[in-house]
């Protein structure tokens, strides 16, 4: 089964994981955080939310995308 992309996300995407037979987009959480500041005029905490909610927080499926936070 192909992976499920997050749209307006495409700058943050680091790759693509592997579980089982399932593939999995996989975002780098901070750079989706910055681009809805730069794109959609959001405060850091307003970006973060929404991330947390709408984004990351989403469940669309085995195939749900994966947002990392790189350490």
């Amino acid at each position: 089964m192909a992976a499920v992309y997050a749209d307006g996300f495409a700058d943050a995407l680091i790759g693509v994981g592997h579980q089982f037979n399932t593939q999995l987009a996989v975002y780098d959480w901070d750079k989706c955080v910055m681009i809805l500041i730069e794109r959609d005029k959001m405060s850091y905490e307003e970006a973060v939310e929404f991330m947390d909610f709408n984004v990351s927080g989403a469940w669309v499926g085995k195939n749900t995308p994966v947002f990392v936070k790189v350490q």
